[in-house]
């Protein structure tokens, strides 16, 4: 593991308030747990001109976006943020995007979920098995675009 990247998510994960990092951290180690050897990131959310574009994230995996102009960008398949309101889980590349809210919508609890967004307040509100479901299915079996 990349001891630079392990840190930043060490840090990101301490610097959230005492329920909220202890969440993250649940959520960190059970996404880690699916397959230890994915690919870590972390992306601060600020942009290459400084600006901030977006809550930081935690991710694992690796897929690559394929743009329509032809260029491509390797990129995380799950992600983990905490934010103001809770606590979402981004899954990136899948090809059918009613396949997280027509597979896993009903199943999970009380969460938010789009075509590639599981959004709650905290742990208490979701079924924590189906979104281990839901993240090792994309690690290991989704599909790109």
């Amino acid at each position: 593991m990349n001891k630079k990247v392990t840190e930043q998510i060490k840090q990101y994960i301490e610097s959230q308030p005492e329920s909220k990092a202890l969440e993250l951290q649940t959520l960190h180690e059970l996404i880690l747990g699916i397959d230890p050897s994915n690919t870590l990131w972390f992306d601060n959310g600020i942009n290459p001109e400084g600006k901030v574009v977006s809550n930081p994230s935690i991710g694992y995996g690796k897929y690559t976006i394929h743009y329509a102009n032809g260029s491509t960008k390797d990129f995380f398949r799950v992600g983990l943020s905490g934010n103001k309101s809770g606590i979402s889980i981004y899954i990136m590349g899948l090809a059918d995007k009613n396949y997280l809210v027509q597979t896993f919508g009903e199943r999970i609890g009380k969460a938010t979920v789009t075509g590639y967004c599981i959004k709650f307040k905290g742990l208490k509100d979701i079924s924590l098995g189906v979104l281990e479901e839901a993240v090792r299915y994309v690690l290991t079996y989704g599909t790109t675009q």
